[in-house]
């Protein structure tokens, strides 16, 4: 199958290398031509607009970084002429209202539009070992799974256009909400005389494991704004009450990778801007 990469940045190029290696025609463009060039390489084909791509795909993977960039890259594909039943894929996550949108587009030109994010970042796409969430319809979806296959464990068919992106969103809230949990529950710990990085290790053995935990050492709280935005806006339109993720919404934007470096691992650390106090849990709990 021919297939098109529009976005070859860390994410993109490694999901990239997948297809080819799984024995697909593969072309892909970035407007960064520093990683246009590192992508296309082996049998990589570097493309030289986004007309050629057109042209060249039958499926078009597009991994760009926001809502208007979704926009942009998938009505200048559509206006250079992608034929009549092939498929493009936003594998960024975007609002689900975006995808709505841009498939009706897409309809209107006999093409298909498949949104279908993705869990477990960049290293989840140099291991070939993400998950593609997927809105569209059953068989578009199943007829892209192949090549989504590529690069993912698991490939999840959630409903019509933008469920796929819903599905990230509620991803996205458990991530975040589990950031705000751990930090808290570490910093309870520090405040009583435990390591915090040993509690962390000793929580990984525990029923209180979870994945964001597991790579909280890296983890860089990116995009936790846009996500939680999303996902406020969504329970708004559909008239639910979510106050737990009001409180994380606020909470999550004091947080960040030196705050969470500072806890595990310095003397010193804080909290909503203040420090917190390191003293023996027998003083702690009042005991002489």
């Amino acid at each position: 199958m021919k297939v098109g990469f529009v976005g070859v940045g860390a994410m993109g190029a490694a999901m990239a290398g997948h297809v080819v290696r799984a024995n697909h025609e593969v072309m892909a463009f970035d407007t960064d031509t520093e990683a246009l060039s590192a992508a296309a390489i082996g049998d990589v084909q570097a493309a030289s607009d986004l007309g050629e791509i057109a042209r060249f795909s039958q499926i078009v993977i597009v991994m760009v970084a926001s809502d208007d960039q979704s926009r942009t890259v998938t009505h200048a594909l559509l206006d250079a002429g992608i034929a009549s039943g092939s498929t493009i894929v936003v594998t960024a996550t975007n609002h689900p209202k975006t995808m709505i949108e841009l498939a009706r587009d897409c309809a209107v030109k006999g093409v298909d539009f498949v949104d279908a994010p993705v869990c477990y970042g960049l290293q989840g796409a140099k291991n070939g070992n993400l998950i593609s969430l997927c809105g569209g319809a059953p068989d578009v979806v199943e007829r892209v799974a192949p090549i989504l296959e590529c690069y993912s464990r698991s490939v999840e068919h959630l409903g019509d256009h933008g469920c796929g992106q819903l599905g990230k969103t509620c991803n996205n809230m458990m991530h975040w909400a589990a950031c705000v949990a751990n930090y808290e529950v570490l910093a309870l710990a520090k405040a009583c005389g435990i390591d915090a990085q040993s509690m962390r290790e000793t929580l990984l053995k525990c029923p209180a494991r979870n994945t964001t935990l597991e790579r909280w050492d890296t983890t860089r709280f990116t995009w936790h704004q846009k996500d939680m935005d999303v996902a406020l806006e969504l329970s708004q339109q559909a008239g639910l009450a979510l106050p737990l993720f009001g409180a994380v919404d606020q909470l999550v934007k004091r947080l960040g990778p030196d705050r969470v470096r500072e806890l595990l691992h310095e003397e010193n650390a804080e909290y909503l801007g203040l420090p917190i106090p390191v003293r023996p849990l027998a003083e702690v709990a009042g005991q002489d």
